[in-house]
């Protein structure tokens, strides 16, 4: 298979996990009876920020880590960013809402984006439910994200924007169940839409190779594309791992078994920035 052209090297917004625990149950993975072992949740973020920033030498800006919030590390669910705005979240559930002023001052006094705010009514959770795939966004909802904003999405991005309903409460999230790689490659688990999720994101993505349950249940979809590098979720099988392989991917698995514990991996403890927003903060 020929090489395929690189897409753009992204920058990231993350969040040490200095305050993550399990204090409330939200989604289906989550379980207070089992708790983080967070100096493990530390090496294993802090694993991930290395292979980002060294390896990779991908941007990486850093949100302030901030008690009583644990879910902040997530920062995937703080908005949606492009060159010149950022549509910040409104939270489905009260206890990740107190986010929400946090994530406005950074985007304000760091960021230096707009910031644009939905009716409250609304809910809608960024880029754990909006992924761009080229020039298009998908956009996820029923558990998280209300169906009807995709609309107010289309209208600011002056894009198109493609809704697919979530048909799994385990995959709660679009970023759980679908990853796009490139602008015609992408993962994803067939088994977490309905038909018609299904028949869009098949017209959609030219080459979407399809994880069996094992590999969806492991986060496997939760990957990370930076360029032609992808951060996997460690536990991948063979079979997928050997299909990014063929595609000329580099492969660079993570164990992020801690975060795991919440729903989430490696794509939902980062948020895709512009480049010139994250080389503003010089925070390490």
């Amino acid at each position: 298979m020929s090489p395929r052209p690189a897409p753009p090297t992204p920058a990231f917004l993350m969040c040490r996990p200095t305050y993550y625990r399990i204090a409330y149950e939200i989604n289906p993975w989550m379980r207070i009876r089992r708790p983080v072992a967070q100096e493990r949740a530390r090496r294993q973020w802090s694993a991930l920020y290395a292979l980002l920033t060294r390896t990779l030498k991908v941007p990486v800006a850093l949100l302030p880590a901030t008690p009583g919030v644990p879910d902040l590390v997530f920062t995937a669910n703080a908005g949606l960013a492009t060159e010149r705005l950022f549509i910040r979240s409104n939270f489905r559930f009260a206890e990740r809402q107190k986010e929400e002023p946090i994530i406005d001052r950074y985007v304000r006094n760091v960021l230096g984006l707009r910031l644009i705010r939905l009716p409250r009514r609304h809910s809608f959770e960024g880029e754990g439910d909006a992924l761009w795939m080229g020039r298009t966004l998908l956009y996820g909802f029923r558990f998280r994200s209300d169906a009807r904003v995709h609309e107010r999405l289309s209208r600011l991005l002056g894009v198109r924007v493609l809704p697919v309903e979530l048909a799994d409460r385990r995959f709660y999230h679009l970023d759980t169940c679908f990853a796009p790689l490139d602008a015609r490659t992408a993962l994803w688990y067939p088994g977490a839409f309905d038909r018609y999720g299904r028949r869009v994101i098949e017209r959609m993505a030219e080459d979407a190779i399809a994880v069996p349950e094992r590999d969806a249940a492991r986060f496997v979809c939760n990957t990370i594309a930076a360029g032609r590098e992808l951060i996997v979720p460690a536990g991948a099988s063979r079979g997928v791992l050997a299909a990014l392989e063929r595609r000329r991917f580099g492969v660079h698995e993570a164990e992020l078994s801690e975060f795991m514990k919440a729903g989430g991996s490696a794509k939902c403890l980062v948020l895709r920035l512009p480049p010139r927003a994250a080389e503003s903060d010089d925070t390490d």
